[in-house]
């Protein structure tokens, strides 16, 4: 099949969290659409690795190693792209830190500051960084990861539930922002239970052969980068 037949051919999208679980199952399913990906982790090694899986699939993707905490490497980031992209079609906001699960009380404020700096500081740098080149797509997207701790509190889960509740807020109020003034819309994405390094953090008993696997939520993200949505809608997947 030529790129001219894929739905998404000519488009570019930014996943996050790009090194593994649905981060990396995003990336290669956008990919295997047309899409061009770039790959933002921390992990070059592991980057490179779903890099050659999407080139030896016949995608495309280019690789961006930086820790999005670091406001300063996501404004260089967002220049550079600037300077090869006319526009970004799609954002992916997957990447995320469970924390310590425990007592409120008990939660050091150091490891809440780290959970709220990934969680939703850095999301709000991306956001603000990348929001020229998403007004300049004619269909701007951005899908934003999220979990049912973050709408439904629930014990010991407090600094993530918190964290994924302030996320869901930015990123509803910035579609309300656009929905006037441009054709980006907003997504929020709960994956429901994943066979992840992060679920098996939470969960370490659970068999994680009775969980669905990252692709099952990667298809579903590019099935709605292909149909489009009205800004703002939530999706629970499984």
């Amino acid at each position: 099949m030529s790129d001219d037949a894929l739905p998404l051919a000519d488009k570019v999208a930014l996943v996050t969290g790009a090194s593994k679980g649905i981060g990396a199952a995003i990336a290669k399913s956008l990919a295997a659409q047309g899409a061009h990906i770039l790959l933002v982790a921390r992990n070059a090694d592991e980057l490179e690795k779903v890099e050659d899986a999407i080139f030896d699939a016949g995608g495309s993707a280019t690789i961006a190693p930086l820790d999005i905490a670091d406001g300063d490497s996501v404004a260089r980031l967002a220049a550079a792209f600037g300077e090869r992209w006319p526009a970004l079609d799609m954002l992916v906001l997957n990447a995320a830190i469970l924390g310590n699960l425990g007592p409120i009380a008990n939660m050091a404020g150091k490891d809440f500051s780290e959970i709220l700096t990934i969680n939703i500081l850095a999301q709000h740098a991306l956001i603000a960084a990348f929001d020229p080149m998403l007004r300049k797509s004619d269909a701007g997207k951005i899908f934003a990861m999220t979990s049912s701790v973050g709408a439904k509190p629930r014990a010991f889960w407090g600094g993530y539930g918190a964290s994924k509740a302030a996320l869901e807020t930015l990123v509803a109020s910035y579609g309300e922002e656009m929905r006037n003034i441009s054709k980006i819309t907003t997504a929020i994405i709960d994956p429901g239970k994943t066979r992840t390094d992060m679920r098996a953090e939470a969960y370490p008993g659970e068999d994680p052969m009775t969980l669905k696997t990252p692709d099952v939520v990667a298809d579903k993200i590019t099935e709605l980068a292909i149909s489009g949505f009205t800004t703002n809608s939530r999706f629970q997947i499984g």
